[in-house]
Parts: structure tokens; C-alpha cells; sequence
């Protein structure tokens, strides 16, 4: 019987990515619940938005207690269902969204009743929004020990936009102390949610910038031999819309799936590139590197290989643009199974079992709904 936790622990550190995208983000609870089955605990969890607010959670609390935790928080955003499961999928669907529109959504927003008086009333940079979410840092502040998550085995790295100068910034357990302000600036999405100020600057949700923070992954200093779970809740891939109602749905994917496919071709040439120039300087003898510019440029080569496992939510049947206000149980209940079926899919296959090419440091494997729809780095 293969023992998965110690395959992808010889591949190096663990991490786990994950995107933002409101209730969407009860997918990952799956990913998560299938790897720490599966004895594959993270290392490292990255995570903007939504994915910025589970992975502070996984970060926060006890090993032991991280499920019960994650658990424990989208139960406390469910939207208590009071439609007929009689009415069509869309009618039901419409008039649940329209609720937490005009309500909010327990433990996480409620209106902000002077901001629907005019958008020109003056809020302030610090409340400016449609929603209050002071219910969410009521939430994360019962459910997140932020002793264990700046100290603890996990580091946490959370990503949000400068408003001031539309830098993509990273916040850092392993460089800095964070707090709940870091998470909840992660996750503060405009319109709807203020910004949060962090040291006299203002942030809004990293989504905007990067919704898919791999790349401060790839980034890092020192490289680290990696297996990289990277949770994509916008699935890059759909069919042609045919309607109004279908483009708007398209629209959102595009926009959230954040171009992460051309960031890992990119990081996959780089990381080529490096594992050449490492291949070449090995070929020169050391008194030829001594003292001469080639040892400088041999300076860029690097060794390190990173296997990036793309799981892809694909979409339930009645969703829609408004899919990540879904917080009805049902929907957070079908996406968490999901999440658990298609990740225990995918570990049973174990894609980074394949054989692939030494020149490689980046390798691709993704996975749709449990099923591989591509590998990189095949060896021929």
C-alpha cells in the first residue's frame, strides 16, 4: 500500500494555495479534510480572500483541531434556508442571493446602512462600503489563535492590494507578527467591504491584484524543493456562454482564475533556465570558475524542483455569477464533499509519480474534478 504523506514529503515542503472567492471557498475545507486524511499536513499555507481566511484558520489552530475549527467557521456563515425545494433551482437561487443582499450573512457581513443612502455620502476611507464585517472579526477572533498562528509548525503568508499605490503586498507569519487585520484586509473586497488599515496604509482584497497567489511561492527566498496544492475555486476552463446569465457567470471565472496558468509557464521557464545553467557550471572545473565572471553568472543556476497540483473545482449544475454568496448549507455541504471526493481522486493517482525530464524544475499537474486533464515534464 502506498504511503502518500511520506511521497509528497520527499518532494520537500508542503504548501497549499489557496484562491479567493466567498462561499465558493467551502471547497477547499474538502481539499484540506482529504490531505490531512491522507497524513499530507502543509507547511505552508498561502491565501487570499476567502482562501486568505481558511488558511489563517489552518495556520491558527492546533493540528488536531484544524478541521473541527474550519468546520465550525462555515457553519456559522450558513444562510439558513427559507425557500421551497420546490421552486427551481434558479428561483430558489435568486431569491437566496437577494437575501444576503439586502440582510448580509451570519458571522461574516450585515449592511451598512449609511453607505445605501448615497454613494457620495461620506463614509471615510476606513468604513467606506456597503457592508459591515464586524461580524466576521467577531468570527475569526473565537476561531483563530494567533499565538499558534505566528508561532506555531505552519507558516502564513496572506495576500492584499495597496489601495494607495496598487501594489500586490504579502503579509508573512515568518517575516513579521500578523493579526486579524491582515486576514480581514485579505478578504476586504470593494464595494462591498472597506479597506483595512495595516501601519497608517489602506488594503483592499488581494483578488483584485492576484487571486491566485502562487507566485510568492515561486518568488521565495531560499527556493525550496516544493509539492504545491494550488486550489482554483473560478475554474479557468468553460464552455461559450450562450446567454446573458451564462457571460456574466464566464465573466467571473475569467476575471478570478487570475492568469495563474500563464504564471506557472513563466516560473516554468525560469525554473528551466536555472537547471540549465546549474547542468552547464557543473561542466567547468572549479579553478575555472575561481576568481572569473563565470562563477558570478553560475550563481544563477538552482536545482530545486517544485511539482504544482492544480485541483480545479468544476461548477455545480445551478450555479451562477452570484455562486460565491452561496452560503446556503446545501451549497457549502455539495461543495466541501467535492473538494474531499476530487482531492482523494487525485492523491490516489499521484501525478508526481511519473517519470519526468532532470532539466525540469517546475512541474504541472492538473486535475479536474478528480480527473488529470494535464501533466508538464513528461520525460520522453
Amino acid at each position: 500500500m502506498r504511503n502518500i504523506a511520506q511521497e509528497v514529503k520527499e518532494c520537500g515542503q508542503t504548501v497549499l494555495v489557496l484562491q479567493g472567492g466567498g462561499a465558493l471557498g467551502a471547497y477547499q475545507v474538502g481539499v484540506y479534510e482529504a490531505l490531512a486524511e491522507a497524513g499530507v499536513e502543509p507547511d505552508w499555507v498561502v491565501g487570499t480572500s476567502i482562501g486568505a481566511i481558511n488558511s489563517a484558520i489552518i495556520a491558527g489552530s492546533p493540528k488536531g483541531e484544524r478541521m473541527d475549527r474550519l468546520c465550525e467557521f462555515w457553519r456559522r456563515v450558513e444562510q439558513k434556508q427559507f425557500f421551497s425545494s420546490l421552486m427551481p433551482d434558479w428561483i430558489s437561487s435568486a431569491a437566496r442571493n437577494a437575501v444576503a443582499v439586502s440582510t448580509g450573512v451570519p458571522g461574516f457581513f450585515e449592511p451598512n446602512p449609511k453607505a445605501f443612502l448615497s454613494p457620495h455620502f461620506p463614509l471615510g476611507p476606513d468604513a467606506a462600503g456597503y457592508y459591515s464585517v464586524d461580524r466576521l472579526e467577531k468570527t475569526l477572533s473565537d476561531l483563530i489563535d494567533l499565538d499558534q498562528l505566528n508561532s506555531g509548525d505552519v507558516r502564513l503568508t496572506v495576500g492584499a492590494s495597496s489601495v494607495r499605490s496598487s501594489e500586490m503586498v504579502y503579509f508573512d507569519s515568518r517575516d513579521m507578527t500578523l493579526d486579524l487585520r491582515h486576514v480581514m484586509a485579505s478578504g476586504a473586497l470593494p464595494p462591498a467591504f472597506p479597506a483595512v488599515r495595516i501601519d497608517g496604509e489602506l488594503y483592499w482584497d488581494g483578488g483584485i491584484l492576484s487571486n491566485t497567489p502562487v507566485e510568492v511561492v515561486f518568488d521565495d527566498n531560499p527556493r525550496l524543493n516544493s509539492m504545491v496544492f494550488a486550489v482554483h475555486i473560478w475554474n479557468p476552463h468553460g464552455p461559450e456562454p450562450r446567454s446573458i446569465w451564462e457571460v456574466m457567470n464566464r465573466q467571473k471565472d475569467l476575471q478570478y482564475s487570475s492568469r495563474s496558468h500563464q504564471q506557472i509557464k513563466r516560473q516554468r521557464q525560469l525554473h528551466k533556465l536555472r537547471h540549465i545553467i546549474a547542468e552547464l557550471s557543473a561542466l567547468v572545473p572549479d579553478h575555472k570558475l575561481a576568481g572569473n565572471r563565470l562563477k558570478e553568472m553560475s550563481g544563477y543556476g538552482c536545482t530545486t524542483r517544485m511539482h504544482v497540483v492544480r485541483l480545479l473545482a468544476p461548477a455545480l449544475e445551478y450555479e451562477d455569477h452570484s455562486k460565491d454568496i452561496d452560503f446556503s448549507p446545501e451549497g457549502i455541504r455539495q461543495r466541501r464533499e467535492a473538494g474531499y471526493r476530487h482531492t482523494m481522486d487525485t492523491l490516489d493517482k499521484g501525478p508526481w509519480r511519473d517519470p519526468i525530464d532532470p532539466l525540469e524544475g517546475l512541474v504541472l499537474h492538473e486535475a479536474c474534478g478528480g480527473e488529470m486533464v494535464e501533466t508538464s515534464a513528461a520525460k520522453a
